[in-house]
């Protein structure tokens, strides 16, 4: 089990109820109003771009520019020609929708033989191709070897949870910075965030580096976790298009119900 996935299953010692928030991205995709379908899909973005890219790479088996191209081309053409204003929540996931959409999407490119340009100003929000290449490769002892539809699937949902930790993540430092708790976040990163167990320090070694007592580091790593959890949780209703599709991958997340956490 990930650090990240961990903190979220901590039921006793984190607490707290799921977020109440109704505000959901996945609605807004199909605002009448420009400026917040806009938004929306900035975040849209933001959330998918790497398990796309990814996932373009190792099914499609695309190069790396391919890849990038056909990402950018897949999230311009569905903002301008609103790909996802058909979802049906009833019958699908949203993330299983937006598959079904780029297997479509890139299937179309290959078969026209098209190529779209990367860069330029059109793409919505910045995008780092290099870094997610490098990730990639990092991953590749963990790629699916029988290259089933399922595989795939089960993959795209992993690089879709790391994207989401990692959006709390960033979450948690920026609240952190603007309430003047930077120590807190950087106490949480050198501990929780580290995937290697043999390189994270022990409470009384974070305790001696940063002049803190033992007791001030439990105390600012279990409000960092409980913040982030929090924060996962949130970015988690906003990709879900329905109350019921968040309770759902909710208790996947976490393994709880709404009501027992």
């Amino acid at each position: 089990m990930s650090p990240r996935r961990r903190i979220l299953t901590q039921r006793q010692s984190l607490g707290g109820p799921f977020p109440q928030t109704r505000h959901s991205i996945v609605a807004d995709l199909r605002n009448e109003r420009a400026e917040l379908r806009r938004a929306a899909y900035e975040l849209l973005v933001a959330a998918y771009w790497k398990p796309v890219f990814k996932y373009i790479r190792l099914k499609w088996h695309a190069d790396p520019d391919e890849s990038a191209d056909l990402t950018q081309g897949f999230f311009l053409r569905a903002f301008e020609k609103q790909f996802f204003a058909s979802f049906d929540p009833s019958r699908a996931r949203f993330r299983t929708f937006l598959r079904t959409c780029l297997d479509g999407f890139v299937a179309n490119e290959r078969k026209s033989a098209r190529r779209l340009k990367r860069g330029g100003d059109r793409m919505i929000v910045p995008l780092d191709f290099d870094l997610a290449e490098r990730e990639l490769q990092q991953q590749a002892p963990t790629l699916p070897a029988a290259r089933q539809e399922a595989d795939y699937d089960a993959w795209f949902h992993r690089e879709w949870l790391r994207s989401l930790f990692a959006t709390g993540a960033d979450r948690l430092r920026a609240s952190c910075e603007q309430h003047g708790r930077g120590r807190r976040f950087t106490l949480f990163a050198r501990y929780d965030l580290i995937d290697d167990e043999d390189q994270r320090p022990t409470y009384a070694q974070l305790a001696a580096e940063f002049g803190l007592t033992t007791t001030s580091v439990t105390n600012d790593l279990a409000a960092a976790r409980r913040e982030f959890r929090r924060l996962v949780l949130d970015v988690l209703r906003e990709q879900c298009a329905t109350d019921e599709e968040f309770a759902a991958e909710a208790r996947a997340l976490t393994g709880s119900s709404p009501d027992a956490v």
